[in-house]
């Protein structure tokens, strides 16, 4: 049996991916953080079927413990502050958190057992402002928030590892990724709860910033099959995943109300404190690499991703 650590095991990507490998078999391990616990209910019902181990990616001692205890055949770091608008507010630890960490796990790997194979996902936000329509693997960097230039870090970091050591260590590049377990304070998640909450009678308006924001919407769960597959190819290597496709933040507001037959005229406003400090163009990934390699093809898009979402906040509202 494949034995896997997985670090951020609470988190959106880090709950779907230990429900892919536990369907695939692997003994699953997960690190969880002080400030995470009692937010752990994105695996509540794999609680009996893993294992968890206290942590913290800026703590070395304790990540040097768990990896050695542990000691996985695949190590998934799932782990960083994800959110672009945080960054902004908190630069020294967004470097620390999603791109030096990153270093400290790998030179731990490298220390212990360097036949460890790692998987570290990587932010679309690398590109910023490409020059390129459409994306891939080859696109120059331009990041345009502390947290893209942390995630350049950790690739960079990555690669290095990988061509000096010659470690498996491989990458996503993921595009945006959404689902029912994205945190409340996400744009997606913001519009999907906000249409459950207008809908039962909980709330009156909601507040957005830039609609015309074109966006590469895809669903976190087969990204994370994406992650395992791209773990289990005899190469480590640098993967875009992404739908190929963008849709407005205009389109997933009227999808999302209509789906509720709601008109979101009635209660969409535009708030000015919601536009980012650095506007990205829209990103785009081109997925053929991935496709190439391993047969990834997206099967959740736009509306059914929207529909996907709208329907468990509004399920969630009822049940409460």
């Amino acid at each position: 049996m494949k034995k896997a650590l997985i670090l951020g095991i609470t988190g959106q990507d880090g709950s779907y991916l230990a429900e892919v490998l536990l369907e695939k078999g692997y003994e699953v391990h997960g690190m969880y953080r002080k400030s995470a616990t009692g937010n752990t209910r994105n695996i509540e019902h794999l609680k009996e079927r893993i294992t968890l181990h206290r942590g913290d990616l800026l703590d070395a001692t304790s990540l040097y413990r768990i990896i050695r205890e542990v000691n996985p055949d695949e190590l998934y770091n799932e782990a960083d502050q994800d959110h672009v608008g945080w960054s902004n507010d908190m630069v020294d630890f967004q470097y620390n958190v999603t791109g030096a960490a990153v270093g400290r796990i790998l030179e731990i790997v490298k220390q212990l057992n360097p036949k460890i194979k790692v998987f570290q996902p990587v932010s679309s936000n690398i590109f910023g402002r490409p020059t390129e329509e459409i994306q891939n693997e080859e696109t120059p960097f331009r990041p345009q928030s502390p947290y893209a230039c942390a995630k350049v870090l950790a690739y960079v970091l990555c690669r290095f590892y990988r061509e000096t050591y010659g470690m498996f260590v491989a990458t996503a590049i993921f595009y945006n990724h959404e689902s029912p377990r994205r945190p409340d304070d996400y744009l997606t998640r913001k519009v999907t709860k906000a249409v459950a909450r207008i809908k039962a009678g909980l709330q009156d308006s909601l507040e957005l910033g830039d609609l015309s924001a074109k966006i590469d919407w895809g669903y976190a769960r087969e990204y994370m099959e994406a992650a395992w597959n791209i773990m289990q190819q005899p190469q480590a290597d640098d993967y875009i995943i992404a739908t190929g496709e963008a849709h407005s933040v205009q389109e997933f507001v009227d999808e999302a109300f209509r789906l509720a037959n709601l008109d979101p005229k009635q209660y969409v406003k535009i708030n000015p404190k919601f536009l980012r400090n650095a506007k990205n163009t829209t990103l785009i990934g081109d997925i053929s690499k991935a496709k190439k390699t391993f047969g990834f093809e997206p099967k959740v898009k736009f509306k059914e991703l929207v529909k996907l979402m709208v329907e468990a906040d509004i399920n969630d509202i009822k049940k409460k």
